[in-house]
Parts: C-alpha cells; sequence; structure tokens
C-alpha cells in the first residue's frame, strides 16, 4: 500500500474515515431526528436553540446571542427575523447604548419551549440511541473537551 510518496506503511486517506466527515453524518442524523420530533415542523434545531439561550439568559443582546448559542453573526440576524416573524421574540434598543438591539422572549416563544422541552430530551435519547450509558457519557465528554479546545482556531473551516 503506497500513500503516492514512497511511504507503503501509510493508510490511504479515506474521507469517509475522517472526523470532520462522521461528525457531519452524526449531525445529519441528529438534525433529521429533531424534524421528525418537534412539535412545530418549522422549527429549526437553530431557532430551538435561539430559543433556549433567550430563556436561559432573559433579554440580551444580538452579540450575547451569538456567544451563548454558538451561531455566527449573519445567521443568527436570519434566525432572529424568522423567529419575530412567528411572534416568538421581540426586538427592542438598549436603553442606555441606542446602537445595540435587544432581543426578548415572547410568550409564543416561551410556549414552544414548554411543548419542545420533553420532546428536546426524547430527541437527545433517540440521537444516542445506538450507544450504552458509558459510551453516552464519554461522547458527551468528548464533544466538550473538541468544541472548548480553542474557538479562533478553525472558525468557519470544514475539514474532511
Amino acid at each position: 500500500m503506497s500513500n503516492g510518496e514512497g511511504n507503503s506503511l501509510v493508510e490511504p486517506y479515506r474521507v469517509t474515515d475522517q472526523v470532520g466527515h462522521l461528525l457531519r453524518k452524526a449531525y445529519q442524523r441528529h438534525l433529521a431526528i429533531f424534524q421528525d420530533n418537534a412539535v412545530d415542523p418549522s422549527l429549526t434545531s437553530v431557532q430551538f436553540v435561539t430559543l433556549c439561550a433567550l430563556r436561559d439568559n432573559g433579554p440580551i443582546s444580538q452579540g450575547e446571542l451569538v456567544k451563548a448559542t454558538a451561531v455566527d453573526q449573519a445567521t443568527i440576524r436570519g434566525i432572529i427575523d424568522r423567529l419575530k416573524s412567528k411572534n416568538m421574540i421581540e426586538i427592542s434598543r438598549d436603553a442606555y447604548d441606542g446602537r445595540k438591539v435587544i432581543v426578548s422572549l415572547m410568550p409564543a416563544g416561551e410556549a414552544i419551549l414548554e411543548q419542545m422541552y420533553p420532546r428536546a430530551r426524547s430527541i437527545t435519547e433517540k440521537t444516542m440511541g445506538p450507544l450504552n450509558p458509558a459510551e453516552q457519557v464519554a461522547l458527551l465528554y468528548l464533544l466538550r473537551k473538541i468544541a472548548e479546545v480553542d474557538p479562533d482556531i478553525g472558525a468557519g473551516a470544514d475539514l474532511g
């Protein structure tokens, strides 16, 4: 077996064996489970995370929402627009800094969260269903470890 550089001991590169590919496939599976189990078929997982962040943090700026959700600025703007059009959130200006946009949860957003929380638990269980309890703990530990290394490195990169 040769890698094209004269080293016959190196395995050939297979994208299907790479961490990025496997994470993407696992995430796609999770998204499909989410959509199949959401109380509102138009509610996306990222919209749900945004509503959860607003409930957990109270009214916050758009910048703080980016940090709380790990969603980039451009994407969060679209999410805010869609949730606002569904009357799930409200946008206002900061009383002390008129340039700052404050995002708040509305009663319709609160209501969807109350309906979604039991389903969200079920979605997690279904996503992790193939794993035994020890593997589930290990997976969450390892994903947190990977996610918290250095958020600035490779921002926006999508490698293998």
